[in-house]
């Protein structure tokens, strides 16, 4: 009899459950969406009812006509650095502070002069910001101090659908990493900073391996989900350690890039790893004993999606017309321009920026206009200034590990155009497997079966992914782009000021 596993994606929008065979074959997938609910300019939050039944839902609609003694085990890969505070009974006292809530800028700077920016940093391997679950943490105790004594645990996403489903409260080392209050070597809670930020320790809930068999499904959760008692939940980990396993970098000092509305580098790593600038920053893996360093541009694919909706707009309707991509219509303008856009540089901080600015005032400039710049050339620039910056991150890696070679994964992975001019700028061989839009999915059924023992260890990932083809940069290209990168780099360095003072308008 065929065996499956489920995989629950967790994300900002929606949970994607995915239905997967134990040896490696996607089934059916479903996504159930929900609203993010964005106010006072910076906080953003989440009703957690939401996303428990965002699971009963899409849960249903991929195991129908499957026989539900067939289905093993259920895991996650879920988005981190969440704020949700529950009860004894693991009722939410309050919606969910989720990652792209900004609100807890003062507890920062408090941490910041208790700790020390540099002690956190060597602490958890990230730098201390208001993005973090601790600092929302103290937000809560000093906003809504009579829901911070209710407060039993403050959880992630994936831990209170998982209670819901098991009655066990607990999180794993992935997303404990991603809270600015877990110590990264020790793998435990550190007593510096939760006395520091003057949270109760007992607060936070215990942390395990993500491979930690959470329970089996209660009767009232088996229910509702169409299966049995018998299935296992496995507590998954977070969505970027998760999307490491997803891309099959598995392997110590393997790295993948992965290009979507945001981008990132990450590895797979046996130690922890930092770098001196602080460009990047290192997650407790998924796998036990690795770690997971990561760099993240804020707006990689959003880049190339604003250059569409502001200089395509009549061949993106074009394209919907005649049932095209519309990006495919993108695609031929920078085919159109050659390597360097005729010395046009565009700076992709439409956003802000994370890794390797670290800037949050930044904002998007083109640099050198001339009379002979055309439209294809405008969509290459962004293209290759996206790259660029990938390239900033690749480099802090570089100063410790010889990389030539990244897993390549994304929504962005699917076309060559792109690819090649990644591949050329990072000068970079770019493999590409055949999933390249389904890596957290696949890493949560990695971990659902490696945490019931069907799998021996995250080799297993091999059975989900197979390689689809490779990119090799080009030498003639690789020339053209070495001194575009040296003036990239100042055209940010002359801009610090001015950031500052726009900035100071929108006060």
């Amino acid at each position: 009899m065929t065996q499956y596993l489920i995989a629950h994606d967790l994300g900002t929008s929606g949970n994607k459950a995915s239905l997967f065979t134990t040896d490696g074959k996607l089934v059916k997938s479903y996504t159930a969406g929900y609203d993010v609910h964005f106010f006072h300019g910076n906080y953003a939050e989440q009703n957690p009812t939401d996303w428990l039944e965002a699971v009963y839902e899409s849960t249903a609609k991929i195991t129908e006509g499957i026989d539900p003694t067939a289905i093993l085990a259920m895991s996650f890969s879920a988005q981190m650095q969440c704020c949700l505070i529950v009860d004894e009974n693991g009722q939410a006292l309050r919606p969910a502070i989720i990652w792209a809530d900004q609100r807890a800028i003062k507890e920062q700077k408090l941490l910041e002069e208790k700790i020390g920016f540099d002690r956190m940093y060597d602490i958890t391997g990230h730098r201390v910001s208001a993005s973090y679950s601790i600092e929302k943490l103290m937000w809560i105790k000093e906003n809504e101090p009579e829901l911070y004594a209710k407060t039993k645990y403050m959880l992630q996403a994936k831990d209170y659908v998982i209670y819901h489903l098991t009655g066990t409260f607990a999180t794993d080392f992935s997303d404990g990493s991603g809270t600015n209050a877990m110590d990264l070597k020790g793998l435990c809670w550190n007593d510096e900073i939760i006395t520091a930020a003057g949270i109760d320790k007992e607060k936070l809930p215990p942390l395990h391996p993500s491979t930690y068999v959470a329970g089996n499904l209660t009767e009232e959760a088996a229910s509702k989900l169409g299966l049995t008692t018998a299935t296992k939940v496995v507590l998954g980990g977070g969505d970027g350690p998760c999307s490491a396993v997803g891309a099959g970098c598995i392997h110590n000092d393997e790295l993948f890039l992965t290009f979507g509305t945001s981008s990132w580098i990450g590895g797979t790593t046996e130690e922890v790893f930092t770098d001196s600038d602080k460009v990047l920053f290192c997650f407790a893996h998924v796998i036990p004993g690795k770690y997971m360093p990561c760099g993240t541009m804020q707006a990689a694919g959003s880049s190339y999606s604003y250059i569409k909706n502001a200089l395509c707009k009549e061949e993106t309707e074009d394209a919907k017309a005649s049932g095209q991509d519309p990006y495919s219509i993108m695609n031929r303008y920078v085919e159109s321009s050659p390597a360097g856009a005729k010395n046009l540089i565009f700076l992709p901080y439409l956003l802000g920026e994370r890794s390797p600015r670290w800037n949050p005032n930044t904002s998007g400039s083109f640099f050198n206009i001339k009379p002979c710049h055309e439209k294809g050339d405008y969509v290459r620039a962004v293209v290759e200034g996206i790259a660029m910056n990938l390239e900033l991150i690749l480099k802090a890696y570089r100063k410790q590990l010889s990389i030539f070679d990244l897993i390549f994964t994304g929504g962005g992975a699917k076309g060559n155009v792109v690819a090649q001019i990644l591949a050329n700028v990072l000068n970079c061989k770019l493999t590409r497997p055949d999933h390249v839009e389904e890596a957290t999915s696949i890493a949560a059924a990695v971990i659902a079966g490696v945490g019931i023992g069907i799998y021996e260890d995250f080799q297993a990932v091999d059975q989900f992914l197979t390689v689809q083809d490779q990119l090799q940069p080009e030498a003639d290209k690789i020339a053209v782009y070495e001194p575009l990168k040296q003036v990239f780099d100042k055209a940010y360095s002359s801009l610090v000021d001015l950031y500052e003072d726009f900035a100071a308008l929108q006060e």
